[in-house]
């Protein structure tokens, strides 16, 4: 598989776990932006009640950190599925969905805490549905990549 490939794999996988955030965010009304809760905290442009930036520059940010996230994870299966570990199908993407889920939950985590002003949003939330979304977006990666391939 060439670069290319792979970069559009992960775009694709990125671009279909962006809209089942924002699915769920009209579905639960709870705030699930994960590309302007991304770039909201980024710019540290979190408003005095904790709401997210409307700014073009936080979603700008949050949109290139969230797809160049996106391609990063599709790089790093595609590294594991050349050296024969798992392949691009059904039982191994949900084995790496659940890892990206756990990975995408520490990190979460991990900045909500270290961050001097997080959004005021329901984490437990948001964690729950951001793992959920990390299989999503395998399911979104291996298509793009079985459809390119």
């Amino acid at each position: 598989m060439n670069g290319i490939d792979i970069i559009l794999a992960g775009v694709a996988g990125t671009a279909i776990m962006t809209a089942f955030m924002y699915g769920m965010t009209f579905v639960t009304k709870r705030v699930m932006k994960v590309v302007k809760i991304l770039g909201t905290m980024l710019t540290f442009r979190t408003s005095p009640d904790g709401k997210l930036s409307d700014t073009p520059r936080a979603i700008s940010i949050g949109i290139i950190a969230h797809y160049a996230i996106g391609v990063l994870f599709a790089f790093i299966y595609n590294s594991l599925w050349s050296r024969g570990v798992g392949r691009p199908d059904f039982e191994s993407g949900i084995w790496l969905g659940i890892g990206s889920g756990v990975a995408a939950i520490a990190f979460w985590y991990s900045f909500f805490a270290i961050h001097p002003n997080p959004p005021a949003i329901s984490l437990k939330h948001y964690l729950v549905t951001l793992f959920l979304a990390h299989i999503v977006f395998t399911y979104g990666v291996i298509l793009a990549y079985n459809f390119l391939k």
